[in-house]
Parts: C-alpha cells; structure tokens; sequence
C-alpha cells in the first residue's frame, strides 16, 4: 500500500510540474511580447549595436578601429580588437533583421542569466526560470541593455557558467577568459580566481588539484588566444588598444555621466568635477581589497555565489566607468538577497527589498542628465542622492559582506577553544 501511494503521489506531482511550467512559460511570454511592444513604441536607438555592426563593417573594410565613428553622437570604439571581430556578420545584415535578432538573442541570454544565477544559489526549477525572467526584463539594467542593443548579458552569462561549472569540468574559465577579451571588467574575476587558489593551496599545504588555480589558468589562456588571434588578424588595432587606447577611458564619456554607476561617477558627481583623480584610485584601491578579501573568504567556506557575487560587484565599483546597463548582475544579486531574507529573515529582508526596488526604480534619471552643459556637475544633494544609488546598493553589499567575513574569522579561534 505504501508503494502504491508512493507511486501516486509521483504521478500527481509529475502531472502537476508541467503545468506550472506551462503557466509560467506563458506569462514569460507574454511579458516579454509586452516588453518588445514598449520598446517599439519608446522607438529605442539600439545605438550601440548600431556601433558594433560599424566597427564589424571597418575590420572587413581593413580601416582604423580606434579612429572610426559611429551614429550621429560620432561614438568611437571601446572594446578590445577581439570584440570587434566578433561583430563582423552584422554588417552581413539590415537593420530590421539586425535589431530583431539582437532583441530575440538578449531576451534568451537574460533567460540563461537567470537559470545560471538560480543555480548558483541553489534554488533552480524551469517554472522558477521563467517566473524570474518575466519580472527581470523590466528592471532599467536590463531595459537599456536591450534599449542599447548592448552585451552585458553575454558577458554576464560567460561568467556564470564558468562559475556554475564543476570543479573539474574541462573548459571552466573559459567563459570568464574570453568575457574579458571582449570586455576588461571581467578581468577581476581572473584575479579573484588566482588569489583563491593561492589561498587554498596555502591552506590544504599543496597546489595538486587546485580547482580555482585550474580555473584561473584556462581564463588567462582563453584570454591569451583570444587576444593573440585579434593580434595576427588585427596587429595595427590590437597595438593601439593595448599600448594606448586602453589608458583613454574618457573615450567612453564623461566620468560624471548619471549612466555612470561606479565610484568613479559617484565622486565625479560629489566633488563636481569630471576628474576625481586620486580621490578615485584611493577610493577604488579600497574598495577592491575588501571586495576580494571578502569574496576570496566567502569562496573557501563554500559559499560560491556570495563569492561571485561579491567580486562582479567590486568589479562594477572600481572600474572607471560601468554604465547602468552594465548592473544586470542586479539580476543574480537580488535573487541572492532574496534567498538570504528568506534563510534570515530580519534586517536581510528589508534588504532584499530596497535592493530590488532600486533596479526596478529608474530613479536615477530623474535628474538632470546630459553632455549639453554637463548638468551633473552642478548637482544638489538630492539629485545626488538618486544618480548614487547602485554605487549605494554595491557598497553596502560589499563591506557587509568583508565585515561578516571579519566577524566570522574573529569567532573561529573563539569555537576552536570551545572544542578543545
């Protein structure tokens, strides 16, 4: 009798998954039939990807990557020579057809976004993908990553999956190699990588099948061949980039830019200047010791997507500029704040909340934004207020982060004494 309820009660279950499925891959859809409809009546640029298919168009034309201009805004390009290679078939396309599949590409990438960020914190179901990914698309990183034609979600993908990836999977690192020879940023995740094998090995006492140091060797050698190729195929771009354009990082904007959601367009905004010189690099250097201090502790107790998490949102900090498309970590940094509230409860509630409520907010474009007059370096303290608030997000997220980690490390002679 106890095999036959057994067996029903599997039936039931079996009968009822695919339709909770079902209904979220519905709402899913519609949500996002919703989201391209707005688009299309907001008339989004997609100016960026615009960008992409000329820099695609100038590598096959043999001209000068980092002296091309784009759009009637006159953008040049920012991204590494292999980025550009990677953009050659869009000149192959029309706009029509270029625009929708760049719409169609970022609504599965933000799918796969949230399956790896669902996995990472243990929490993965189809119906719970989806459901995520319904409400996802409307938070403003992710808006003006699809409003841009932008690859922030690629980027962030790549990550994951190294991240999510077995300990001894053959190819982990290199999604994260390969994100950085797209885009520097990722760039931090290959040193989070090396410091947390180096710290294992000094713990364990040998460096034999270092997971994390296996890990951070397929990232650079990823990133070494990805770099090297651009190089044969493109030696005088892949010289510039590397020797100068790299240093150029007002090419991308102005520092003080409200879209600029780092430490950099934080003290831009605060001291009113477009240069915050060395106020950025104390303030960064800072920031990105307890960053990696924090995630590099946080990954050897186990604790692999506050570790992650905690190193893409340093990265997102200290870079010069990080755009508010480029916060679509916002996506697995909610739902891992969301998991915590509900393991915690409390004051993590309130802060899964308030978290959420800024990415969903576009509050930071209710200021006086713009390159005509550069009206955010005359910001009151309220306007200031709204154009910090994902710096505010991440800064709290990381040094709660460092302080746990402190306090954890601060109780662990106090248990070892206990035992003994």
């Amino acid at each position: 009798m106890t095999v036959i309820r057994t067996g029903r009660a599997l039936a039931t279950r079996s009968h009822r998954t695919p339709r909770s499925v079902l209904l979220a891959g519905a709402v899913c859809l519609l949500s996002f039939a919703a989201f391209w409809a707005a688009q299309r009546l907001a008339q989004v640029s997609m100016i960026d990807l615009t960008v992409y298919r000329a820099e695609g168009a100038t590598v096959l034309a043999g001209g000068d990557l980092y002296e091309m201009r784009a759009t009637a805004a006159n953008l040049p390009t920012t991204y590494p020579p292999f980025a550009a290679l990677l953009f050659t078939p869009l000149p192959l396309l029309d706009d029509g057809s270029m625009r929708t599949l760049a719409t169609a590409g970022n609504l599965a990438l933000l799918v796969a976004l949230v399956h790896l960020s669902l996995k990472l914190i243990g929490r993965d179901s189809p119906a719970a993908t989806l459901w995520v990914a319904a409400a996802a698309v409307w938070c403003e990183p992710v808006w003006t990553t699809l409003r841009y034609g932008q690859i922030n979600l690629a980027v962030a993908v790549a990550v994951l999956w190294d991240l999510t990836r077995h300990d001894r999977h053959r190819w982990a690192g290199a999604g994260i190699g390969l994100a950085t020879a797209v885009k520097l940023t990722p760039g931090l995740f290959v040193v989070f990588l090396l410091l947390t094998g180096l710290a294992w090995a000094r713990r364990t006492g040998t460096y034999r099948d270092n997971p994390w140091l296996r890990r951070a060797a397929v990232a650079v050698a990823a990133f070494s061949a990805a770099t090297l190729a651009s190089a044969t195929l493109l030696p005088q771009d892949s010289r510039s980039f590397w020797t100068r354009r790299i240093f150029e990082s007002t090419r991308v904007g102005n520092t003080e830019d409200t879209a600029n959601q780092s430490l950099g367009g934080l003290l831009a905004r605060l001291l009113h200047t477009g240069e915050p010189g060395l106020w950025w690099v104390a303030a960064a250097a800072l920031v990105a010791s307890l960053g990696l201090c924090a995630a590099v502790a946080a990954a050897l107790r186990g604790e692999r997507a506050r570790a992650a998490l905690t190193c893409a949102v340093t990265a997102l900090l200290i870079s010069p500029i990080s755009w508010s498309h480029h916060w679509v970590w916002c996506v697995p940094l909610v739902l891992f704040l969301g998991a915590e509230s509900v393991r915690h409860g409390g004051a993590r509630r309130a802060g899964a909340w308030a978290a959420g409520a800024v990415f969903f907010s576009y509050a930071l474009w209710a200021v006086p934004h713009g390159r005509q007059g550069r009206p955010e370096l005359r910001q009151n303290f309220g306007e200031f207020t709204l154009s910090a608030i994902y710096p505010a997000v991440g800064l709290a997220f990381v040094l709660t982060h460092f302080v746990l980690t402190k306090a954890s490390e601060a109780r662990a002679p106090d248990q070892a004494l206990a035992k003994e």
